[in-house]
């Protein structure tokens, strides 16, 4: 289990407002509200940095002609045994 750590922030006052009728309508407290906050930041960061990282090696390595014809040779061949009714 990690350890907690007590911390203070400074939030403009509508902000504070806006989050605590959020966390109340979800019935969270404050520091679950922040918490999941800022988890769904990093995860939605790391996501994308996943993202960039996949777009950039395609880049450097993208699929051959040939690799695209079997592909598209392939799905072909699969789509074509299926019953569609």
């Amino acid at each position: 289990m990690s350890k907690t750590v007590k911390i203070a922030i400074s939030l403009p006052e509508e902000l504070l407002h806006a989050v605590e009728g959020e966390r109340r309508t979800r019935g969270e407290t404050r520091s679950g509200f922040f918490r999941h906050a800022a988890e769904h930041l990093l995860s939605q960061q790391r996501a994308q940095e996943a993202v960039t990282r996949y777009i950039e090696g395609y880049r450097q390595q993208p699929e051959t002609e040939e690799e695209i014809a079997l592909a598209h040779h392939l799905s072909i061949a699969v789509l074509t045994q299926e019953s569609w009714s």
